[in-house]
């Protein structure tokens, strides 16, 4: 559990975490990968966000699934990204949060997981919270703690590693 004074400092940042879907690239889940294959050569993100056509949330699409697809048994054939739509091999499992955030829940995925997808009640894509944009908080907390609230050292304070 976080302390309720680091919680505090965190959620004090929160606001600059979500960076709005308007401006995060994203595909759609029945374009053709050969059209997924472009946005991400051109964002160069190693992966986005899937969308239907209403802006749910789908899926996720990273470059290796791209990349999977285009292996034949004589090399790679990008003609093969023409045939087959994101909804084919796209990541449907993928965590989602919604507003207000919980910062130790955003803590525990960001271990494993550079972005995490911000949704509404109905699941419409509204953005993405960045590993960079959390660190930065991080960063402000370990270094403005002292600023903000007094630190004593317990008699018995050991730091387990």
């Amino acid at each position: 559990m976080i302390t309720k004074q680091m919680e505090q400092m965190l959620s004090s940042k929160q606001d600059g975490f979500l960076i709005p879907a308007e401006i995060v690239a994203n595909v759609q889940e029945d374009n053709h990968l050969d059209h997924a294959f472009l946005v991400l050569t051109k964002v160069k993100y190693s992966s986005i966000p899937v969308l239907d056509k209403e802006q749910h949330f789908k899926g996720i699409l990273t470059l290796p699934m791209l990349t999977e697809t285009m292996l034949g048994l004589n090399g790679i054939d990008p003609t093969r990204l023409s045939k087959k739509k994101v909804s084919e091999v796209m990541q449907k499992d993928f965590p989602t949060i919604k507003l207000p955030y919980d910062i130790e829940e955003i803590l525990h995925l960001m271990v494993n997981h550079p972005f995490l997808i911000v949704v509404n009640d109905d699941g419409v894509f509204t953005g993405i919270v960045t590993r960079r944009e959390v660190l930065k908080a991080v960063n402000y907390m370990t270094h403005d703690f002292d600023k903000h609230y007094a630190i004593t050292e317990k008699e018995s304070s050991t730091i387990q590693k």
